[in-house]
């Protein structure tokens, strides 16, 4: 696949996340997050809990973080943030799917060899309801 400029590396909220849209070999299109650490680095996930995944992590406003691991909010699983390993919640013991990204002159692009950039922001058309019916407070 061909690799793509996702964004500046400053534009990766801390503390939260940056959404944005990858297609797959068959052309499917997927949602991505990118997460940066306080070191500069990035770490790249499929937008997917692993409890249920047609469920967000990240919604279409950042997910929700707490001392440094992603939350579902629906769930209330913990994921840290650089390796993708659910440390709390249903999940427990799995990984987010991870994609490969680089950072090179402030830039951050996706090199994964299975998925193409397509852009930012979340998948079109996509009706789901993501809402929360958990009691998870942040």
């Amino acid at each position: 696949m061909e690799t793509g400029r996702i964004t500046a590396l400053a534009d990766v909220p801390e503390d939260s996340t940056f959404l944005f849209r990858v297609a797959d070999d068959s052309g499917e299109e997927r949602e991505a997050i990118l997460v940066a650490d306080a070191d500069g680095g990035v770490a790249c996930w499929l937008n997917y809990c692993q409890h249920l995944t047609h469920i967000k992590l990240d919604k279409g406003s950042g997910a929700p973080m707490r001392d440094g691991e992603l939350v579902c909010a629906n769930h209330g699983a913990y994921f840290e943030a650089d390796s993708g390993h659910c440390t709390f919640g249903p999940c427990e013991g799995a990984y987010l799917t991870d994609l490969e990204v680089t950072v090179s002159d402030g830039d951050v692009y996706l090199t994964d060899e299975a998925y193409e950039f397509v852009g930012t922001g979340p998948l079109e058309g996509d009706d789901l309801d993501r809402t929360s019916t958990s009691n998870v407070e942040f």
